[in-house]
């Protein structure tokens, strides 16, 4: 197995974990503190990740870059330069933003939002900027070396410590009021990821070939090209994330005001965010742990391939990606789409956020495929078009949601349909620039066949769980639904070659049966 598909597996494994003790984490703070706290958390959590894209200013993809490329040289003293200059950005920045985020907190909550409650959790999240900001330059890079299992524990770390904190410290002060209980949630999330960050740390310490803080202020005088290299490739990337942060920013605050518009009081509205944002899409985003370990596999995968102008390794890399992004976002799409209720149901005790399911699920596809088209446009130094397109998305994602939203007609579903056309929209325009720079051969056959897969395993799943074991609960009848639908789709998918032997070897478990 090549270093990129094994990183890829690692962190897909770790990713999937993760996703898994994110939803117990969800289920816990939905099931106490309601939708109405999950919507105080939702709402104040833009605010903060707008943030920190400021704090990490595109560096994390940019040392991830540059790291792969001394580490090709065997250039060690060009990675020190790298970590020294990141790390005294980052820190420098949110030395800064920290303090100012929580002096400006109660002004944007008076001014912006239509609920004053969301202060408590904004003030409460603020001090996780430095952490992130010097853990983001760590996981970079560790990246940049292909070398993911930190990357990867470190996420179930912050994952377990979150859940083991965020029970406790939202019962505790649940009795003073939902927002106390929803800024309790944001100091979990703080905690977790500051064992994250020490667990980072540590190995960093234990796996670096050079002393860091040795002669660390004079490396830095003398890394103005190492400065200038990382801030080719980071400040157009983080000009494409700084987009997506402006525009989640705003989100919030213009579907607060856009229900408001329509007639929807501003405790309903932030209830029905918390079904959207807290509830329908976090299953939607589940599938995207492919995703997110597939991008952040492709940036130094594919910036060696281009250092060296073999662009057919380049293509090889982003059809496995696409491949597999396909595959496992079809079955996700299916039963988020046939299973919306149950699902809802068994998980957070409510089925207010099923309608988004079904309404968004068939459009997610365009979402996976999104991650690893987004890391080739930065490894091929196109960043800039990346930040054009998602400039291009965001504008017409708001345009949509306040045009929708303001209607009592569509109400909040009309941010659903906004999020879903902004990202489409954006997944698009980042395929068409692909394909200017490199040539890609479209397999028209195999999409055919996975429309074909989609639909067939639909109406099978969709008949079994309406027709057999209609006498047992819910959750055995769901469980079934699930495994049966699951088991259709993977042997249509072998039967018409969507999976091959080769893709079922590089699984762990599955490998020792080909022996």
């Amino acid at each position: 197995m090549s270093k990129f598909l094994k990183g890829t597996m690692i962190l897909m494994a770790a990713a999937f974990i993760t996703r898994i003790l994110g939803f117990v984490n969800r289920i816990v703070v939905a099931r106490f503190i309601g939708e109405e706290g999950v919507g105080l958390f939702m709402m104040a959590f833009p605010t903060l990740m707008l943030v920190i894209t400021i704090t990490q200013l595109g560096l994390p993809v940019a040392i991830s870059k540059n790291v792969a490329e001394a580490e090709a040289k065997g250039d060690m003293q060009k990675v020190k330069k790298i970590l020294v200059v990141s790390l005294s950005i980052t820190l420098g920045l949110s030395i800064i933003l920290t303090p100012a985020l929580i002096l400006l907190a109660p002004y944007l909550t008076e001014l912006l939002f239509t609920d004053p409650r969301i202060y408590y959790p904004l003030v409460a999240i603020t001090p996780i900027i430095p952490i992130v900001a010097v853990s983001s330059v760590i996981r970079g890079y560790f990246q940049g070396r292909q070398n993911m299992k930190p990357s990867a524990y470190s996420q179930i770390i912050e994952q377990v410590v979150r859940i083991t904190l965020i029970a406790v410290l939202t019962k505790t002060f649940l009795p003073y009021g939902v927002e106390y209980a929803a800024a309790a949630a944001m100091v979990a999330s703080v905690l977790g990821e500051l064992a994250s960050l020490l667990y980072m740390f540590t190995t960093f310490k234990l796996k670096k070939k050079f002393k860091l803080r040795r002669n660390f202020f004079s490396v830095f005088r003398s890394s103005k090209t190492t400065f200038r290299e990382l801030m080719s490739v980071a400040l157009p990337a983080t000009g494409s994330r700084m987009i997506g942060s402006i525009a989640w920013f705003f989100e919030p605050i213009v579907v607060a005001n856009s229900l408001a518009l329509a007639g929807v009081a501003a405790n309903i509205a932030t209830k029905q965010y918390g079904s959207l944002t807290g509830y329908a899409l976090p299953l939607l985003f589940l599938p995207s742990f492919v995703t997110v370990s597939l991008s952040q596999s492709l940036v130094p995968a594919i910036s060696e391939a281009n250092s060296k102008n073999d662009f057919t390794l380049i293509e090889h890399r982003l059809q496995q990606a696409l491949r597999f992004c396909l595959i496992t976002g079809g079955i996700s799409v299916i039963v988020l789409f046939l299973f919306a209720e149950p699902l809802m149901k068994v998980m957070y005790g409510s089925t207010s956020g099923a309608g988004f399911l079904t309404l968004m699920a068939p459009f997610f596809l365009f979402y996976y495929y999104q991650g690893p088209l987004t890391a080739v446009l930065q490894a091929l130094d196109l960043a800039r078009a990346a930040m054009i397109n998602s400039l291009v998305g965001a504008v017409v994602k708001t345009a949509v949601i306040f045009l929708l939203a303001s209607q009592s007609s569509f109400g909040i579903y009309g941010a659903a349909l906004g999020i879903v056309t902004g990202f489409m929209l954006v997944t698009l325009l980042h395929f068409a620039t692909i394909l200017k720079r490199i040539p890609m051969t479209i397999y028209v056959r195999d999409y055919l066949k996975f429309i074909v897969v989609l639909l067939a395993t639909g109406y099978l799943g969709h008949y079994f769980y309406e027709t057999v074991w209609t006498d047992q609960s819910l959750l055995i009848r769901l469980i079934a639904g699930v495994i049966v639908t699951t088991a259709i789709y993977s042997i249509l998918s072998y039967v018409l070659k969507l999976i091959n032997k080769d893709d079922l070897k590089r699984i762990p478990f599955v490998k020792k049966l080909f022996i």
